[in-house]
Order: structure tokens, then sequence, then C-alpha cells
């Protein structure tokens, strides 16, 4: 299901392509495509609403309701920091790889396509919605070598529909090493923050990675290639192809080396927060008793931390 799930990135692409291909792709055409994902994402918002709560969460809201402040929660937070950090820091470097794998690939494609192989909007949306149409470590460092063996395919058709064939299958690789990330990162994770860990692993990585398409587009924008027509346009190709090279090279080679939990089981894990207060209270009986109203929540948090 790891897979399954990861392409819900995919399809939103694509239907962002096709917003794309609807409204003409003029400059401020973004704001469009901008203000239709919003709406999806209401909708998507409606439909959570009528799925139930994991497990977890239905524990935790019970264990408030018993008085567990959200001090415990961050006690076991820093327990789970300190314990943790390598693993962490590992997370973050392993998303920063992957997030300009993805960006550096995609971000920047329509417009090679539209400057560089002289494709229109409407050839080089429709491009790039075929394109995406598409053991943990083994899985992602193959995926990753085939998407640098495949870059040469992928930067020098000339046609729409050869850029769609090569696209589609660069972007197969791609999303077939991404498929792997949802499960990989929960194994990884503590089993109490299995939610927070992958969230905040991979929103830091995607954070370092952001300028990944500015990177692109000024170094592309900075040096001239002769295009189609015989004038000088912005090296896009060359320039996605070398940084997509370093960056799955350097993924296959980061996994390769890192650490695999493959088959942890975290299922029974109960909600962070609650083994401390569970564990302070044995200590302590008194903490059982406290009502955890608001007026009590820091003289508990103290106690709980001291025990």
């Amino acid at each position: 299901m790891s897979g399954i799930l990861q392409q819900g990135y995919s399809f939103g692409y694509v239907l962002a392509a096709c917003a794309n291909l609807g409204v003409g792709g003029s400059t401020d055409s973004w704001k469009m495509v901008f203000w239709i994902a919003a709406g999806i994402s209401i909708g998507v918002g409606l439909i959570r609403i009528c799925f139930p709560e994991s497990k977890q969460f239905i524990e935790a809201k019970k264990a408030g309701k018993n008085g567990v402040s959200a001090g415990a929660f961050w006690v076991e937070t820093k327990a789970m920091l300190k314990a943790e950090w390598r693993m962490v820091v590992y997370c973050i470097f392993l998303m920063t790889w992957f997030n300009y794998y993805s960006h550096t690939s995609q971000d920047s494609y329509t417009t090679f396509m539209r400057t560089q192989k002289a494709l229109d909007n409407a050839g080089a949306s429709r491009a790039s919605i075929l394109m995406k149409w598409v053991g943990r470590r083994r899985a992602m460092v193959g995926a990753a070598i085939m998407s640098a063996l495949l870059i040469p395919a992928w930067i020098l058709p000339t046609t729409e529909r050869s850029l769609s064939v090569t696209g589609f299958f660069m972007q197969f690789f791609v999303q077939g090493a991404w498929g792997v990330i949802p499960i990989h990162l929960n194994e990884l994770s503590p089993p109490a923050f299995r939610s927070s860990f992958p969230g905040l692993t991979y929103q830091l990585g995607n954070m370092i990675s952001s300028p990944s398409a500015q990177i692109v587009n000024a170094i592309a924008e900075s040096h001239k290639i002769r295009g189609p027509a015989g004038k000088p346009v912005s090296s896009y190709g060359p320039t996605m192809g070398i940084a997509t090279a370093i960056i799955a090279i350097g993924i296959a080679i980061t996994v390769a080396f890192g650490p695999e939990m493959r088959g942890r089981h975290f299922e029974q894990a109960g909600a962070a927060g609650v083994s401390v207060v569970m564990a302070a209270s044995k200590a302590d009986p008194e903490l059982g008793n406290d009502s955890g109203s608001e007026k009590n929540v820091d003289t508990r948090t103290e106690r709980i931390e001291k025990v």
C-alpha cells in the first residue's frame, strides 16, 4: 500500500497539469491553477471527515480527558530526540535528497519542453500528464540507478511523443523510489511518533530542497545552447540531467549504507505521552488523582519531569 498511497502525489501532479492545459499557460495562469487546487483540497478535507480516526489517536484523546497534558507528550518527545537524534538527522538528509530528486526532475520539465524543445503549452502539458501515470533499500537503489541511466533518453528527444514516452519511464523510476518512502519512514520512526516523525523529517527535507527549481532555472538561464530553430535557448536539459544524475547517485549511496527496519511492528504502540504518565503515576500515585485541569498543567508537568 505504500506505493499506492504515494501515487496520490502523482495524481495531484496529473490534475495540476490538466488544469494548466485547460487555462492556457499564460504568465499569470498559475493563479487559476492554484485556486483550482485549493478547491480540490477542500474537497479532500470533506471526504476525510467520513473516515474514522486511528486507534492511537482515539487512545490519546481518551488519555487527555483523564488528565494527560501536552507536557507529558513533550517529555517523551525530548527523550525520543535524545535517543534517536541520529535517525532524525539521517531521515532529514534522506528526505532532502528525495525532494531534490522529485523537484529537479519535475518542476522545470514543462519549461524545458517549451523553451529548449519548442513545444507549445498544450503539447508540454499533455506530455506532463502522460509521464506521471506511473526489500525497501534495494528497490530505492535500483530505481535511482535506473533513472540515472535513462537521463540521456530523457533530455535528448525533440518531439512531444518521444518526450512523453521517455518522461514516463523517467518518472516511473523516480516514483518507484518514492513509493517505498511512506512505509520506510514509518518503519524508521519510533513507534509512538510514527505520525509526527515522518511528517517532520519529510517537511524539513522539503524545506532544505525548496530552492531546487530556482537553482535549476538560474543555472539553465545563465548558460545557452542551440535550440531546434538554431537560436540560443536556456540549457534546461543539460542542467536537469546533470543535477538529477548527482541526486540519483547520492540517493543510491545514502540508502545503500543507511538503516532498514523492515517488518517493524508498531500497530500496538501506545500514544506518545501516555506511557510517561503511566510510569510517573506508578512512582507518584498522587499524579493519578489529579484532574488535569488547566491550572494544574504546569505543576503536573514539572512533577512528571522530575519522576
